[in-house]
């Protein structure tokens, strides 16, 4: 899909300028910021088990319009809660759907 390949390098190039320093950023980073965004909170130095969650709560908030999560509640700490509803199969390619989640978030969040 020609016009999903050309909003990623837009993506990319979002990541690049503002947060990488002109490198090709990893998908761990964009799913982090997704999941700071999400959660609402910046602070300096989020423990290693908080990165990791602030990347699952980006994941699950991109695949929410997918059907694969759906939102539960917040904590009493603001963090966002999911419960999954279905689970991605073998054959579908998560990669692109994954590129194709964020790119749907940006235009959605109107970061683009």
């Amino acid at each position: 899909m020609k016009n999903l390949e050309q909003q990623w390098q837009k993506v990319l190039n979002f990541f690049k300028t503002k947060f990488t320093d002109g490198e090709e950023p990893q998908l761990d980073t964009i799913l982090f910021l997704i999941g700071i965004q999400e959660l609402g909170l910046i602070k300096p130095g989020f423990s290693k088990d908080e990165k990791i969650n602030l990347m699952h709560i980006a994941t699950c908030k991109l695949l929410e319009p997918y059907g694969y999560y759906e939102f539960s509640y917040r904590d009493s700490e603001g963090w966002p809660h999911y419960n999954r509803v279905k689970t991605l199969s073998d054959n579908e390619n998560q990669d692109e759907l994954m590129k194709e989640a964020i790119v749907n978030y940006f235009n959605d969040n109107k970061l683009l």
